[in-house]
């Protein structure tokens, strides 16, 4: 008598396209920056993230859409978590991979403060910023990141960790396409265990674990990179050297971009408010 409701999984594109005219209606009357934001594409991402179930994926959407109101990421400046990056712990590479994908190289061993809040502003900040700089038709991106030097003296606390996987996962949905981890001491393994928890399953499949002596992992890098352009850190011929100032140079450039994108000033930031969710008390 009772049927029990079920997801239905799109089977082409003109399918995908009705869920998506089904979301957007979902969502009702949309304006400004939201309006912006929630593109075809993106409503997409949040569709696959939520398997295609359309009010699971209005729940995320207006969950998102509510944290970019308050956290304001369109509005961050460089100047403003640029002292979080001098020792270049995470920047958008100069090279994409094979597939024209942004590369974001992480470097934790580089870990220079304590700041749970400005760690996780310097990340949305270069989040958006990789975003920003997409190719027309690409919408992730590929994380490579080198361990040398890290310790558990470098590493963020776990409380930080599960903050920066929610913020990810719920409000950046299938933006990333991969994540490398080259040569992580075995004390990692532990706490990527406890991290893990907290992760879907679909972006547990995306981290791949790589050692430099191993050939499987040396066969995998060469099929996401040129091995000409790849750093030598991550087993290819290119040299990796942060220029601080260079960097800072960009992404102000790409400051006045994203200003003129979103139609904010590139200049002010307002203070975000704080909103409450795993990792915060």
């Amino acid at each position: 008598m009772f049927r029990r409701k079920t997801t239905h999984q799109p089977e082409d594109d003109s399918d995908k396209d009705l869920k998506v005219g089904e979301l957007r209606e979902a969502m009702g009357p949309l304006s400004g920056r939201s309006l912006k934001f929630c593109s075809d594409a993106t409503l997409r991402r949040y569709l696959e993230a939520r398997n295609w179930n359309v009010d699971k994926a209005k729940k995320m959407l207006e969950e998102t859409l509510k944290w970019r109101a308050t956290y304001k990421p369109e509005y961050i400046r460089w100047h403003e978590v640029a002292h979080e990056g001098e020792t270049g712990k995470v920047s958008r590479a100069k090279f994409h991979d094979r597939s024209e994908r942004i590369v974001l190289i992480m470097r934790p061993g580089m870990q220079n403060t304590t700041s749970a809040e400005g760690n996780i502003r310097h990340l949305v900040y270069l989040l958006e910023n990789a975003i920003l700089n997409l190719p027309e038709g690409q919408n992730q991106m590929s994380w490579l990141i080198d361990f040398t030097g890290w310790s558990l003296n470098t590493n963020v606390p776990m409380k930080t960790a599960r903050e920066i996987i929610y913020i990810l996962q719920n409000h950046y949905p299938d933006r990333l396409a991969v994540a490398f981890l080259y040569n992580p001491p075995r004390i990692f393994q532990a706490f990527y265990k406890a991290v893990k928890y907290f992760m879907d399953p679909r972006t547990v499949q995306k981290v791949k674990f790589v050692y430099p002596k191993e050939k499987s992992s040396v066969e995998l890098m060469k099929t996401y990179f040129d091995i000409e352009n790849l750093p030598q850190e991550f087993g290819g011929e290119a040299t990796l050297a942060y220029d601080h100032e260079e960097f800072s140079r960009l992404m102000a450039q790409d400051d006045i971009k994203t200003s003129k994108f979103w139609g904010t000033d590139h200049k002010t930031s307002p203070a975000p408010e704080v909103v409450s969710g795993p990792g915060r008390d």
